[in-house]
Order: C-alpha cells, then sequence, then structure tokens
C-alpha cells in the first residue's frame, strides 16, 4: 500500500515527541521514555500458512492501558508501556478484516521490524513485542513492509481524538454508550456505530475499536466488533493516577 503524503514530516514530529519531554495528547503519556535496549527481534516471523479471506475493512483497536497494566506490570515485556511510562490509550493495532468467516491473519513472512521504525512508532505503540506482532499477525495481509504498515497506523492514530477517559472515568453510573459518546464527541465523523467498546468479563473497559472501510473512512462496525451494547455498565480503571 503506498504511503501517505507529508508522512515523513509527521512520523519526524512523533519521533521528536517520545523523548522524556514530550507533550501529551488529551489521554496520553505525560512523557514517553524509549528504552535504551530497544531492538528488533532477530529472526523473521512466519505465516501460518491458513488460507485468508479478502479484507472488506480495518479497525483500528484503541487499547486502555491502565486497564492492560493492572495486571501486568510485572511482566518483562510489559515493562516500557506499565513502569517506565505512563500511557492512557496505546495503539492495539490496525486489523485488515473480512466480512465473513476469519479475519485474515499472518499472511506473509514478517521480516523484524526495523529499530527505526520501532522507535518512530515506540510512543504509539510501547512494546517492541507488540510491534512485531502486529506487524506479522495484520500488516502482512495488507502492507509490504512494517514501515509501511506503521505509517498508515501512526496516519489514523492522529486522525482520531482520543478523549481523556481519566476524566470520564469519574462519572457516576458508566456505561459503553458513554464510551461512545466521548469518542463521538471528539470525532464528529464518527457515528455511534462505528465504535465498538470491549469490556472484559468484570465490566472493566479494555479497548475501543475505531471500524473503516477499505477507504479508511468510518464504517459500521459488524456484530464481532461493536462490543458492549450503549447500555452495558462501565468501569474505567485509573491505574491510581492522581494528576487528573
Amino acid at each position: 500500500m503506498p504511503g501517505r503524503s507529508g508522512a515523513g514530516l509527521f512520523l519526524a514530529l512523533l519521533l521528536a515527541a517520545c523523548g522524556p519531554n514530550a507533550v501529551p495528547d488529551s489521554a496520553g503519556a505525560s512523557s514517553c521514555a524509549i528504552p535504551a535496549d530497544l531492538a528488533p527481534v532477530s529472526q523473521p516471523t512466519p505465516p501460518d500458512n491458513i488460507p485468508d479471506a479478502a479484507t472488506t475493512g480495518y479497525v483500528l483497536a484503541l487499547s486502555w492501558s491502565p486497564e492492560f497494566c493492572r495486571f501486568r506490570s510485572d511482566e518483562p515485556q510489559n515493562r516500557g508501556q506499565c513502569v517506565d511510562n505512563r500511557f492512557g490509550f496505546i495503539l492495539h493495532g490496525l486489523w485488515p478484516q473480512a466480512g465473513d468467516g476469519p479475519h485474515p491473519r499472518a499472511c506473509a513472512l514478517a521480516p523484524p521490524v526495523p529499530l527505526e521504525t520501532m522507535r518512530e512508532h515506540y510512543c504509539m505503540m510501547p512494546s517492541a513485542y507488540l510491534l512485531q506482532h502486529e506487524w506479522s499477525a495484520h500488516g502482512t495481509c495488507q502492507w509490504d513492509s512494517a514501515e509501511d504498515y506503521y505509517e498508515t497506523a501512526a496516519a489514523l492514530w492522529s486522525r482520531f481524538r482520543r478523549p481523556d477517559l481519566f476524566v470520564l472515568s469519574r462519572q457516576s453510573s458508566l456505561t459503553a454508550g458513554d464510551v461512545r459518546e466521548a469518542f463521538m464527541a471528539a470525532n464528529p465523523q464518527l457515528s455511534r456505530q462505528a465504535i465498538g467498546v470491549d469490556l472484559n468479563n468484570r465490566g472493566w473497559l479494555e479497548e475501543v475499536f475505531l471500524c473503516l472501510d477499505l477507504q479508511e473512512a468510518p464504517r459500521p462496525c459488524d456484530d464481532r466488533e461493536y462490543g458492549a451494547a450503549d447500555e452495558a455498565p462501565a468501569a474505567i480503571w485509573r491505574g491510581g493516577r492522581t494528576e487528573r
């Protein structure tokens, strides 16, 4: 897939913002430290050799980092996300979706994500493991290189504003619909049907899915993507964060 015009400037600004004096977005980190030992994997990731359905759209999956880190901060691969930095949303991935049947996955051999690409996008996806995994599991199904995949993902990450859920979390009697409405208020181009809200079995927010068509415009999520109904009770973990 061809790169976006002006993406080089955007990536340069993103890289600059990943330093210790980074400026936060409304639901991001107050700073972003890149690990000194950040390194690519040593071997390509093989495909799964399972036939894949045609891509009919995408999901931009946004993970709510405080909930992810709640029980995972002791795992070494999560140190950059859960210990060295404190995030709101991070990018889980950009996922090609199929209209019917299993979604495309691990479609081709995935060379190691280059270190420069990892550094450029670490503040968006703060895990060397996740950067390789998302490229191999999803990026290979639609893009020719990790650089192209993350260029597209970064452009979408920049396009959609992420509401401040640290503030929303203090609202009483929260529902999944409140989360959708916060995203709609921040992004007038999003309809309610284009926003999936994933709650875990305890009712805590884990992820938000923005459903996109092949032209990367919002589309209605299907039943697998939409997640919790608007009236479902929801809770948002702040991770002990007190400055908001």
